[in-house]
């Protein structure tokens, strides 16, 4: 059985992000994405509209030396939902961390209009962020 298209569209937006094309990347976002980052550190917050996000995103590259990395494990969408089984893993600081998150994420028309991540272990990824 195929892949829904949603599916399809979240593994290029995760294959163009491991690879640095961002230019794929804010393809697949909407105009108005809103991107909700957790916690209590230098990313936790809402981004609002693709440069935000894109902005949000070098910030990940240039705090983290550029090790920020997510491995995908599964990923299951709809006509208007998916999800993302990740193993995220980043250096910053010395210190580095590993562990699993879930992304959740809203799509229309083909594009992600909405995003949130839930990290397995929210304390660790604040300590390593602040």
């Amino acid at each position: 059985m195929a892949d829904h298209p949603n599916v399809e569209i979240a593994r290029k937006g995760y294959d163009a992000f491991a690879s640095g094309d961002m230019e794929t990347v804010m393809a697949i976002l909407a105009d108005d994405i809103v991107w909700h980052t957790p916690g209590d550190n230098i990313l936790a917050g809402d981004k609002v509209g693709k440069e935000e996000v894109l902005n949000f995103f070098g910030q990940l590259a240039q705090e983290s030396g550029g090790t920020f990395k997510n491995e995908v494990h599964d990923l299951l969408a709809n006509d208007d939902h998916g999800v993302a089984l990740v193993n995220q893993s980043v250096t910053r600081n010395g210190k580095t961390i590993e562990g699993p998150s879930v992304h959740v994420f809203h799509m229309k028309n083909g594009q992600m209009t909405e995003f949130w991540a839930f990290n397995d272990d929210q304390e660790e990824f604040d300590e390593v962020w602040s």
